[in-house]
């Protein structure tokens, strides 16, 4: 099935202009059937267990055990809805985040991160990125990524399409309780302490 007539086929049953485009419009619609409803339930959200693709496995086994079942399930839920992701990046050790803080810097090729070692969520096992397959194809800039993020967001996942700084729209983490109303560099000093203390990053 064509994406146009996929997007229609959402926007009819959302009750808006059957365009076949992905607009302001069809997003606030979508985030208002599917995180509108949410919120109107008290509910935990259900998060499966199960496995996926190898590729997506491989890195899942990679991140906190508190974060691997969102992992599965965000894969499961997208291809549920009709889009196939996968993840293709989970934990990071500091020397691999000082490789890639290096790219476009010190080292050649274009710059893919902003945060040096310590400072990105990857490095403990908190956050992935995924990547989104069309007709067996990498789609690195999609419209489908939007649509992945409800369902992101409706598992409790913070979007890094959200950011207002630099926004990353492959990215997802799960941000700890005691850090709900942290700024991000707080909660990734504390983090960065627990880290090195040998403490639970979630407790």
């Amino acid at each position: 099935m064509e994406l146009d007539t996929v997007i229609r086929e959402v926007q009819t049953a959302l009750g808006i202009t059957a365009d076949g485009k992905p607009g302001p419009i069809t997003w606030e619609a979508i985030h208002e059937h599917i995180i509108g409803q949410h919120a109107l339930s008290v509910q935990p959200v259900e998060v499966t267990g199960g496995t996926v693709d190898p590729r997506s496995e491989a890195c899942i086994i990679t991140l906190h055990p508190r974060v691997q079942p969102y992992a599965r399930t965000l894969v499961q839920r997208a291809a549920a809805a009709g889009i196939t992701i996968e993840i293709i990046s989970g934990l990071r050790t500091y020397d691999e985040q000082t490789a890639l803080y290096a790219q476009g810097r010190s080292k050649p090729g274009s710059k893919v991160t902003n945060a040096s070692a310590g400072y990105s969520n990857h490095n403990f096992g908190l956050a992935f990125d995924i990547g989104v397959w069309q007709s067996g194809k990498y789609l690195d800039d999609s419209p489908l990524y939007k649509a992945v993020a409800t369902i992101g967001i409706d598992l409790g996942l913070e979007w890094g399409g959200n950011w207002k700084s630099i926004q990353d729209q492959p990215h997802y983490q799960l941000r700890p309780d005691w850090a709900k109303d942290m700024p991000e560099s707080t909660m990734l000093a504390e983090l960065r302490r627990r880290k090195d203390s040998g403490l639970a990053f979630y407790a």
